[in-house]
């Protein structure tokens, strides 16, 4: 294929450029050479490569108004504690499955982790919060 194409041949670096870097500097102090740290892919699937974001859904048979990105959310309260609202819930009953399942998925996403979700009652609705 052409190189213009998206099945056309493109050159993929199998290192960051902060690891390529920190590779660089050390490839100065060794002598000989690795492995090579690059390799032959389509244009597209170099293109897109690292472009999307690692997403953790909310099921759809919870009810859970303007959901929060839940790994986002995760590593902010890891980094600076506290707590973050998650969603809003029309019902207790709804808050309360969304709550169980939050913990539940998060306890196999990051095991050991001292995260906690609660459900609290304003103005009509429930808030959804995880707690550090």
């Amino acid at each position: 294929m052409s190189v213009n194409d998206s099945r056309g041949p493109s050159i993929d670096s199998l290192t960051t450029r902060a690891k390529g870097a920190t590779k660089a500097k050390s490839n100065e102090r060794a002598s000989g050479s690795g492995p090579s740290s690059e390799r032959l892919a389509h244009r597209g699937c170099n293109t897109q490569k690292g472009a999307i974001a690692a997403v953790v859904p909310w099921p759809e048979q919870l009810f859970v108004v303007d959901p929060a990105p839940i790994i986002a959310s995760v590593d902010r309260l890891l980094r600076k504690g506290g707590r973050e609202v998650m969603g809003r819930c029309p019902t207790l009953t709804d808050g309360n499955d969304a709550a169980a399942w939050l913990v539940d998925r998060l306890s196999r996403l990051r095991p050991g982790n001292s995260l906690s979700a609660a459900v609290e009652g304003v103005g009509g609705h429930f808030l959804l919060i995880l707690h550090a």
